[in-house]
């Protein structure tokens, strides 16, 4: 990410946050999406910091949002072009990130991991403030996420590795894919009761 943009106050903090309110990662990925946005020249500064604005406002009523889906509407596009709108932004974002995060159009047919949500309550409710689905959880060892974001995707990925390691002395394998704007939306109601 380039340490040049205009829209990071803080540059990228550590991660996990420790004893951190869930919407301290939702500033994070916020930033830190900004950042990849602003890298791989997405939009205009000022877009980005319109959308910016109105993401915060949204999670300071503590309504998740992320930002890619807020910069589509700031650009203006209408509902029956928002889904490719954030697609598009998504493999943008995506080449910015190592390792690159890939699209998988059945991932939105997974069965939400309502055990490994009841035993990780916590990371249930950081999912929810990233829009961060967890697409599968083979006990602890093998956890899937997925978003329309693979920023969010990789600060859930990072937290729940931290968690499941302090908890059980594992460090799971987990999967990070891409998902298209339906099927992330479909997952975000289901999972999270939006």
């Amino acid at each position: 990410m380039s340490s040049a943009s205009p829209f990071l106050a803080v540059q990228e903090p550590a991660i996990p946050i420790k004893n951190g309110d869930v919407w301290d990662f939702a500033e994070i990925c916020l930033q830190q999406t900004a950042g990849a946005l602003h890298e791989a020249r997405c939009s205009s500064p000022l877009e980005i910091s319109q959308a910016i604005a109105a993401a915060r406002e949204s999670h300071a009523q503590k309504r998740p949002s992320d930002l890619l889906e807020v910069l589509a509407r700031t650009q203006g596009h209408g509902e029956e072009h928002l889904g490719p709108a954030i697609f598009d932004l998504g493999i943008k974002v995506a080449a910015t990130q190592t390792p690159y995060v890939p699209y998988v159009p059945f991932a939105g047919k997974l069965i939400a991991p309502s055990a490994f949500y009841d035993s990780f309550d916590q990371i249930h409710k950081i999912a929810r403030a990233l829009f961060a689905p967890v697409i599968y959880a083979e006990d602890t060892d093998s956890i899937g996420i997925a978003s329309v974001n693979p920023v969010a995707s990789a600060i859930l990925a990072d937290e729940i590795r931290a968690v499941v390691f302090k908890r059980v002395g594992i460090r799971p394998f987990i999967t990070l894919v891409r998902l298209d704007y339906e099927s992330w939306t479909f997952l975000s109601r289901k999972h999270f009761e939006l």
